[in-house]
């Protein structure tokens, strides 16, 4: 083997154990913390910082082959669906490369609040599953989205024009669309794809130039100007007609009653439930021009906040589908579960710690998140591929007087336990028990207090 190859598989050796000790880590998931749980405290670190600022670890290589796990997973006969979404990781060094201030999407609606964060923008890939939930969103693409820092007004012109172009350059929609395409590229798939997006990126910049075999699901505002496609053409010279008569705003098709309602049974929130719908295709809106779209309006769902309370409702949601021959329920069902990126970006941030490692060179900013997130895919990748959530997975043991309920589908933190279990079981040697012990202790002198380690380890996240 050459000095390269061996070179290479060095680093990929150390990236995979770099993903394995992010997993299994205690506590912050700092790149100290990474390299103390693959037990390299007492060895040179350097090599370790280098895998990050040297740019020898490739998180693509990780999405590919999570996205060949998707593939395989979709019927032949239906399409594959991607949400995408941005999302900021909290730092608090005002000097990282990338680290500006941010609207805090936690923040209450009556007053913006603004923190210090890197912002991401990240595709998920909606996996069916074969029980339970429909999907679940597994990440097959993670970039650092950063915006250039605003010159000094005094500053020369020459400046001002570079940042004008580096802010249109970053635009987050932009981007957006320029992932899109690169991830049409490596599927290599003639089957459909549909991106499923929220109302940020329902914009001229990412809708109108999807690349071909795309079809974008977004939500729109309720006041959007929609038109009809034109009736004819002018007759010789003359423009061309886009646009045909004004057609209803989403509010006021949702508003009119000669406009009935359709039922569709949709799986949200863990059961199947009944959505109302009213429909109107073909449309055509004036930030993506020619494109023909079909707009879905979604009736306020009602909820209780207790048992026998009045019922409460929520929103109406506004939807533009871009592919007219699709299917009504499986286009809301997609949306629905757009929601699941959200709950990747949680586990993320909170769980695996994706802001944690304090570092500050401009390539380890972008690729220490990049490992959390790819290690992140692939353990709900084998997850999915092992069966977790069927009859016959071991679990870590759970208290006998916990009621043994049947998830839908395992929970981020209960793969990570069941991880740290498969890893550390055997070395701490835990003692499992059948029961509850029914011996008394005659003993007059009290015993010593013993603390379980294997239940303070697996348990410890719990």
């Amino acid at each position: 083997m050459s000095r390269s190859g061996e070179g290479q598989r060095r680093c990929h050796e150390r990236a995979r154990g770099h993903m394995l000790a992010d997993l299994a880590t205690l506590g912050r998931h700092t790149v100290t913390a990474r390299i103390l749980t693959a037990g390299g405290g007492r060895r040179d670190w350097s090599a370790d910082y280098r895998l990050y600022s040297r740019d020898r670890f490739d998180p693509e290589d990780v999405f590919g082959v999570v996205r060949g796990e998707f593939q395989r997973a979709v019927a032949h006969d239906a399409p594959l669906l991607a949400a995408i979404d941005d999302t900021i990781l909290r730092k608090t060094g005002p000097r990282i490369p990338g680290v500006a201030y941010r609207r805090d999407p936690l923040g209450p609606p009556f007053h913006v609040n603004f923190v210090r964060g890197l912002r991401v923008l990240q595709i998920s890939a909606l996996v069916p599953q074969p029980q339970g939930s429909p999907f679940r969103a597994v990440p097959i693409d993670f970039v650092q989205a950063p915006t250039p820092r605003k010159p000094s007004p005094k500053a020369p012109e020459a400046e001002w024009e570079a940042y004008r172009a580096a802010a249109k350059e970053t635009n987050l929609s932009r981007l957006a669309r320029r992932r899109v395409q690169l991830l049409r590229d490596r599927l290599e798939d003639p089957r459909r794809l549909w991106v499923v997006a929220d109302g940020r990126l329902a914009n001229r910049k990412f809708l109108a130039n999807l690349p071909a075999n795309t079809a974008a699901i977004v939500r729109v505002r309720r006041d959007a100007r929609l038109h009809h496609p034109p009736l004819s053409q002018p007759e010789g010279a003359g423009r061309r007609r886009i646009y045909g008569p004004p057609a209803p705003t989403p509010e006021q098709l949702r508003a009119d009653d000669n406009v009935p309602w359709q039922t569709v049974r949709v799986h949200a929130a863990g059961k199947l439930r009944d959505f109302h719908v009213k429909t109107l295709s073909p449309l055509r809106w004036r930030a993506t021009s020619e494109m023909p779209a079909r707009l879905i309006v979604v009736a306020p769902l009602g909820y209780r906040l207790r048992k026998r309370s009045r019922v409460l409702y929520r929103q109406p949601a506004y939807l533009l589908c871009y592919d007219l021959e699709a299917d009504l329920q499986a286009v809301l069902q997609g949306y629905v579960g757009r929601w699941d990126i959200e709950v990747n970006f949680r586990d993320e941030k909170t769980l695996l710690g994706a802001a944690d490692p304090q570092v500050r060179n401009p390539s380890s900013v972008s690729h220490a998140p990049a490992l959390t997130v790819a290690a992140y895919a692939l353990l709900l990748t084998a997850a999915m591929a092992a069966g977790a959530g069927t009859p016959g997975l071991d679990a870590p043991q759970e208290p006998k007087w916990r009621r043994h309920r049947s998830p839908s589908r395992p929970s981020t933190r209960l793969l990570i336990n069941q991880l740290r279990q498969e890893l550390w079981g055997k070395a701490i040697r835990q003692n499992n028990f059948s029961d509850f012990p029914s011996t008394t202790n005659r003993d007059r002198k009290s015993e010593k207090s013993l603390p379980s380690l294997a239940n303070a380890v697996f348990y410890a996240s719990n």
